[in-house]
């Protein structure tokens, strides 16, 4: 006679053999395991003929149920039954991500529905930090960077590059990091016009910097902004030699060795082409005819967005002023010699100082003494409101368009405030990063075309403004002296338009007569600076 168990599982030879006595539960099958193929009950039961041994599975993957085929083993009666005991458990599990949110594009101000994406700055499937720069969108009225709230990974991408984004629909999806619960937030928008002494360095990771994340980390180390960098990259990009070139202004650090590689020598003919002459009589190799042009190109239509779509909406606007013109020309002769005397000391300071400081300065002075110039009318031409502050733009011809970003609150700046201002504004136009807080709230406009060449223009007013001056190109003319004497001075065109509705020709001609007056005797500002 023999014994026969009938066993469910793996399990190693019979080593341990099994005295009689009452049924015991199996120590190696405990209830709160959770592998996949755990019996959920283990019994043994012991007669004079047949010891068997229950085990009941719960259900598993394919694979573990063909390793687990019953097995039969004959023991020969009178000796002790041995129990199998399971050497392994079979356990599976599987990482669980978190849910995955929609990323939503946020009111992002001045009543703007819709916005063009410019650029992503992350791909599906890359992980992505709080604060992290999601993508770049322009409306138009600004370039604005999106940020992201969440940690996590993303998952799909809604628009494709130079798309239409409304206000309200989802960006990209975010997969979150499990385990963290994360209630859906509004959207973070940072834009470059925060200002400086606003910024930690969590908040700069979030503002239209372009960097690589080891540019970013570079600068954290240093404890340096990004928004103070002016990247040279393409676009604007922030490159590890622009942070080191600015730790060295800063502190004088000695920049890096870097490999500086020779030009590449110059092509030159083989010394035997140079040495063997040309024998008389044979005719020179004819010279190739380069082939006719052949036009292929073929018009195409593409919708306005962008500043473009802005401007179509603001001249059509200032098409319902009816605008008056005034020119008068300007010797800044005076002016010449004192920006000369003053131009090293600013650029020891690190500004460049053009004449445009000058003129911003004598308009706000002006501005004092006829505030209707600094004013602006509501739509039905009923009221006017006198604006506090002179927040004089600076019209500004960048890669982006005609942009009129504006210093504010010229009335309390000095001359070399005002040419830090510009060169901060002039240099985020460059990059394409001005702000919307740069390029709204301007009360009074001055126009530079002078800079790319002409003398005289028609310049529009930008609504609500009332009033604009356009400045043609300084140029070295002949003229008469207090002595009669021809002498060559440094003349400028101005020319005026303003709102005939509530300007009349006698405040304008006053306003650019007294504006005239300090540009050519420079000293005479002197007594009205504050």
């Amino acid at each position: 006679m023999a014994a026969a168990f009938t066993v469910r599982g793996p399990f190693t030879s019979m080593r341990r053999l099994v005295r009689p006595g009452p049924v015991t539960r199996n120590p190696k099958c405990r209830g709160s395991e959770l592998p996949v193929c755990q019996p959920a009950t283990c019994t043994v039961t012991r007669s004079s003929s047949l010891v068997s041994s229950r085990h009941r599975y719960r259900p598993c993957c394919p694979r573990v149920q063909a390793a687990a085929r019953p097995v039969v083993v004959v023991v020969p009666r009178g000796l002790p039954a041995a129990l199998p005991q399971p050497r392994r458990c079979f356990r599976t599990s599987y990482a669980a991500g978190g849910p995955v949110l929609q990323f939503k594009l946020s009111d992002i101000g001045e009543g703007i529905m819709e916005v063009t994406v410019k650029e992503w700055y992350v791909k599906e499937g890359d992980k992505v930090s709080q604060f992290d720069s999601i993508c770049e969108v322009q409306s138009d009225k600004a370039s604005v960077t999106i940020t992201s709230r969440y940690d996590g990974v993303i998952r799909k991408l809604y628009y494709d590059v130079d798309t239409i984004a409304l206000v309200g629909s989802p960006l990209v999806d975010i997969e979150t990091d499990p385990g963290h619960e994360v209630a859906p937030e509004k959207d973070v928008v940072e834009t470059p016009a925060v200002s400086l002494d606003e910024h930690t360095h969590q908040e700069i990771k979030g503002l239209k910097t372009q960097a690589t994340p080891a540019v970013r980390r570079l600068a954290m180390e240093n404890n340096i902004k990004l928004s103070e960098v002016l990247g040279t990259g393409r676009d604007g990009r922030i490159l590890k030699e622009d942070i080191l070139n600015f730790l060295s202004k800063q502190t004088g650090a000695i920049l890096p060795h870097q490999e500086i590689r020779p030009p590449p020598p110059p092509l030159t003919p083989a010394p035997a082409a140079l040495s063997k002459p040309r024998e008389k009589g044979l005719p020179s190799a004819p010279q190739p005819v380069a082939p006719k042009p052949v036009f292929t190109g073929k018009d195409h239509t593409e919708p306005l967005k962008g500043f473009h779509k802005a401007m179509v909406r603001t001249m059509t606007a200032a098409l319902k002023i009816p605008h008056f013109g005034y020119c008068d020309e300007v010797d800044v002769t005076q002016l010449a010699r004192l920006r000369a005397d003053l131009k090293d000391v600013a650029k020891a300071r690190g500004v460049k100082l053009s004449f445009m400081p000058f003129f911003i300065k004598a308009a706000s002075l002006g501005l004092l003494h006829f505030p209707i110039l600094n004013a602006s009318v509501d739509e039905g031409c009923q009221n006017i409101t006198y604006k506090a502050a002179h927040n004089i733009g600076l019209a500004m011809d960048t890669s982006q368009g005609l942009l009129v970003p504006n210093v504010k609150n010229v009335q309390v700046l000095s001359v070399f405030d005002i040419a830090v201002e510009l060169n901060r504004l002039q240099a985020l136009g460059a990059s394409g990063q001005l702000g919307t807080a740069d390029l709204t709230g301007g009360t009074f406009t001055l126009s530079n075309i002078g800079s790319i060449g002409g003398t005289y223009a028609k310049p529009v007013i930008l609504p609500p403004e009332v009033a604009i001056g356009a400045l043609g190109k300084v140029q070295i003319l002949p003229r008469f002296n207090s002595k009669d004497e021809v002498v060559k001075a440094h003349i400028m065109n101005v020319s005026w338009s303003a709102d005939h509705r509530i300007v009349d020709g006698a405040t304008m001609s006053r306003f650019s007569n007294l504006w005239r007056s300090y540009l050519e005797n420079p000293a005479a500002m002197v007594l009205d600076l504050k």
